[in-house]
């Protein structure tokens, strides 16, 4: 796969991305080891899951294998005390944070008569407290990078009533991180920290679609690697000039001069097959 070659932009950069240990977060982090970044895995999963590949430390494995530096932390994002201390591990080890990836999401796409308040609870503890704790406790290092980025991955803020009566929990949980991405943009413009999001404009495979949408998602869907070439090219730009957009994998990489997404595709030739992802309006313009 062609896709956006690496630069060598992030090397020597510390990036710190939540729920890596796979998924678009690994892909994330593979991408930014190849440019010979540090990259922390910040995540839950230290033993093998029964049904899930991958743990915090075969995912360091691979980063390095890839010609970065790991550091894998057992992180639950929703803990101020794990939060703190796997940053504080992050700054001995690298001597600081560059760059914020918040990845880790829960997700349960339910209406509102069959959404338990624990699932609730779940998802905005997760995505939005998690977020925005996360990205509190990185700032004061974002602070002293001359690359300070927060990328958030989540939806553009569409008023649009179809994605809140669809499942209305997921969208508040997932829309609170968009909007710490609206006001950190701003609030730190100052500081010279950029603060972004990304979304994909169709499905993406990853263990939790094979969970909502069974085993036949992959034959549908776009390999995690689109969203780890769309996020390298935000974390590139230059933060002066590039914060406070919500990006849409597919409108990005065509302004970076990408045409051909089949490559991307699980299954050479369904492209035409891959089912729209949620909050992305099909008639959104161009970058």
């Amino acid at each position: 796969m062609m896709g956006i070659r690496n630069t060598g932009k992030l090397a020597g950069k510390t990036v710190f991305i939540t729920g890596a240990s796979r998924g678009i977060g690994k892909a994330i982090a593979l991408k930014a080891a190849r440019d010979g970044a540090n990259v922390v895995i910040a995540a839950k999963t230290a033993e093998p899951h029964p049904k899930l590949r991958g743990t915090i430390f075969t995912a360091a494995a691979e980063i390095e294998a890839a010609g970065g530096k790991a550091l894998a932390c057992v992180v639950d994002v929703r803990d101020e005390v794990a939060v703190r201390a796997a940053i504080k591990q992050a700054v001995d080890k690298f001597g600081g944070i560059d760059i914020l990836v918040n990845n880790a999401s829960a997700i349960s796409l339910t209406p509102t008569e069959r959404t338990d308040m624990k699932r609730y609870d779940l998802m905005n503890n997760i995505n939005t407290r998690g977020t925005f704790l996360v990205s509190k406790e990185c700032i004061p290092y974002l602070k002293k990078s001359s690359h300070g980025h927060i990328l958030n991955l989540s939806p553009p803020l569409t008023l649009n009533p179809e994605w809140f009566a669809r499942n209305l929990a997921y969208t508040i949980a997932k829309y609170g991180m968009s909007m710490c991405i609206l006001g950190m943009a701003e609030e730190f413009r100052k500081d010279n920290i950029a603060a972004n999001a990304l979304w994909p404009a169709k499905l993406v495979h990853t263990a939790a679609v094979d969970m909502i949408h069974g085993d036949g998602a992959e034959a549908v869907s776009r390999k995690p690697e689109i969203m780890a070439d769309a996020a390298y090219a935000i974390l590139c730009k230059d933060p002066r000039t590039c914060t406070g957009n919500f990006f849409i994998d597919e409108d990005l990489l065509q302004a970076e001069g990408i045409t051909d997404f089949g490559e991307y595709s699980c299954v050479p030739g369904n492209e035409r097959n891959i089912r729209l992802c949620g909050f992305v309006d099909p008639n959104r313009s161009k970058l």
